[in-house]
């Protein structure tokens, strides 16, 4: 996972649009995959390329759709999205952070989010922040009018700061605050305890053995 213990600045994209469900986030088609890597290049595919995609399938043998944000010059390699309400409705699956993280996204900024998409997210290393809409309207506005327009992410302040020096606070769980500055999950938690764990088990079998039998 990726770990937040140092503010990162980030190039913003602007996806205008509300209610994105985590279908158009990576469809269906790409969740036949075993394996946690290798959808990236299909994040967002129906909106970024004009032909069906296949799983694996490179992205230069695709026909882009020179339309949409993230084909534009001007918002290649962006790290920090931005979105509007709902982001993340529908659905639960993992695979939505997956291709958002694998594509260099460390970050969605929106009004709102769907809760299991919320939660996926911040499982799997990927910031997502709520603002008030009228601080989301402003942002794009300032995404539009500023080519190259970043943002700094400090998540141990909660905060964020424009380029002007502007500070945008915002709230997050502790724990997964904690989590995404060390960079672990619930799992790397959990096995931080080992030895504590261990000297339970071996406590509570000398007093309980007929627990551990069998």
């Amino acid at each position: 996972m990726n770990s937040f213990s140092l503010p990162f600045t980030g190039l913003v994209a602007p996806l205008d649009r509300e209610n994105v469900d985590t279908d158009a986030i990576i469809p269906k088609q790409f969740l036949k995959s075993t394996v946690r890597t290798g959808y990236g290049n299909h994040l967002f595919d129906a909106w970024r390329f004009k032909d069906d995609g296949e799983l694996g399938m490179p992205v230069a043998d695709r026909r882009p759709n020179s339309e949409f944000v993230l084909n534009l010059p001007r918002y290649q390699n962006a790290s920090v999205l931005l979105a509007r309400k709902n982001f993340g409705c529908g659905s639960s699956r993992e695979h939505a952070p997956w291709a958002l993280n694998q594509y260099g996204f460390r970050a969605v900024v929106a009004t709102s989010f769907g809760d299991i998409f919320r939660n996926n997210a911040l499982k799997n290393g990927l910031i997502v922040i709520a603002l008030p809409e009228d601080k989301i309207d402003a942002l794009f506005q300032a995404v539009e009018a500023s080519p190259g327009y970043t943002l700094t992410i400090d998540l141990s302040g909660q905060k964020m700061v424009s380029p002007d020096g502007k500070n945008l606070t915002f709230d997050i769980d502790p724990f997964r605050k904690r989590c995404l500055i060390d960079g672990i999950d619930e799992i790397s938690l959990a096995l931080s305890f080992d030895a504590s764990i261990k000297l339970y088990e071996k406590q509570a079998a000398a007093l309980q053995p007929w627990l551990f039998q069998g």
